[in-house]
């Protein structure tokens, strides 16, 4: 008897290799395609001008090595006396796996889609009705959707009763909704997000005791990177239910500051000193030059005080041009001689005090 002819588990070694030889063609097809899709495919679509061509060769890569692969296991094991429940299970399973395959596919298609055709247009500032605070959601439920739909085609496929089994879980429902709440309201809390659109991720927000970059809005939470650089992942029911300071979407930003002159200071001096101030936005582009404010506020314990609110524009560093502001102020002070107060005490004593 020829060793081939041996027989293992039902079968001969000769079939065994057989389906093995397969299995190994299946390899070594996978290897051919990626090698023509590199080097020919690719320069093909590369000079076309649409990139839809270069988006579907591409996503179609993977899922179609993936089916070639399940194809020859299929083929390797139909071929063999396994036993009636062994084939079934390999029919079954193909026939699942095949559906979830073209289902990956479209799955990496559409999401090629969004990432090459609306993510661009999300960055761009202009647009009115997408922006990058939509984009995530729109690429959740979409995705979310099609592998709903595949899975629910591969439990068919194979014979699986997806009405009574979804009717099953709805008798449970109710027990799970109870367990449930917290996850409900923030689902809830992210619908609101996105319909109402507090901000928008990118924009610096204050809330909860939080102060921080919106770094990504989640349907159960949002996350923040605060200024600390520590990420903080707030429940999105929390941020609903909270007062949110877009610091983002504020037009300008006001700064207020007091400086105190000496009481030797003559009132020459301190319209000299309020005119400088008052000068400040012609030389600080920065600075709004409708709207300011300078004026003698007060005498106070140590000082001659000048109440001087500036707001800085949408365009400036909201922390550059204020040390550019008091720069600017210190050098045009010391040139006009202008003296800034400290705490001082000035004691005055009476001639029958000092005995003359």
């Amino acid at each position: 008897m020829h060793i081939f002819d041996t027989v293992y588990y039902g079968n001969s070694l000769t079939q065994w290799l057989i389906s093995l030889l397969i299995i190994v063609g299946a390899v070594l097809l996978n290897k051919i395609i990626v090698l023509v899709n590199k080097k020919v495919v690719h320069k093909i679509t590369s000079k076309t001008k649409s990139r839809l061509d270069d988006i579907l060769f591409r996503m179609l890569e993977a899922p179609v090595m993936l089916g070639i692969m399940l194809l020859a296991i299929w083929i390797a094991s139909s071929r063999l006396e396994l036993g009636t429940s062994v084939d079934k299970f390999f029919s079954k399973s193909y026939q699942f796996l095949i559906v979830i395959n073209v289902t990956w596919f479209v799955v990496r298609f559409v999401n090629a889609l969004i990432e090459e055709y609306l993510v661009p247009i999300a960055e761009d500032n202009t647009h009115k009705y997408l922006d990058n605070t939509l984009i995530p959601i729109i690429r959740r439920g979409t995705l979310g959707a099609i592998w709903a739909i595949g899975v629910i085609m591969a439990l068919k496929n194979v014979g699986v009763d997806v009405g009574a089994m979804i009717a099953g879980l709805g008798i449970g429902g109710l027990a799970f909704a109870l367990a449930a709440q917290d996850t409900i309201k923030n689902i809830f809390g992210g619908v609101t997000i996105f319909t109402d659109r507090p901000f928008r991720i990118g924009d610096r927000i204050k809330v909860d005791g939080f102060d921080g970059i919106v770094e990504d809005i989640g349907i159960r939470s949002t996350r923040l990177r605060t200024l600390e650089r520590r990420l903080v992942t707030i429940p999105n029911y929390k941020i609903v239910e909270a007062s949110i300071e877009n610091i983002t979407e504020e037009p300008m930003r006001k700064v207020v500051m007091t400086l105190g002159l000496t009481y030797d200071t003559t009132p020459e001096k301190m319209s000299e000193a309020m005119a400088i101030l008052k000068g400040m936005p012609k030389t600080i582009k920065e600075i709004d030059p409708k709207d300011f404010l300078v004026v003698f506020s007060d005498f106070s314990a140590y000082s001659l005080d000048i109440k001087f609110i500036y707001w800085v524009k949408k365009s400036g560093d909201v922390m550059e041009t204020p040390s550019k502001v008091n720069m600017e102020i210190l050098k045009a002070f010391n040139n006009a001689g202008l003296n800034f107060a400290f705490p001082t005490q000035t004691i005055v004593m009476e001639p029958e005090q000092t005995g003359l």
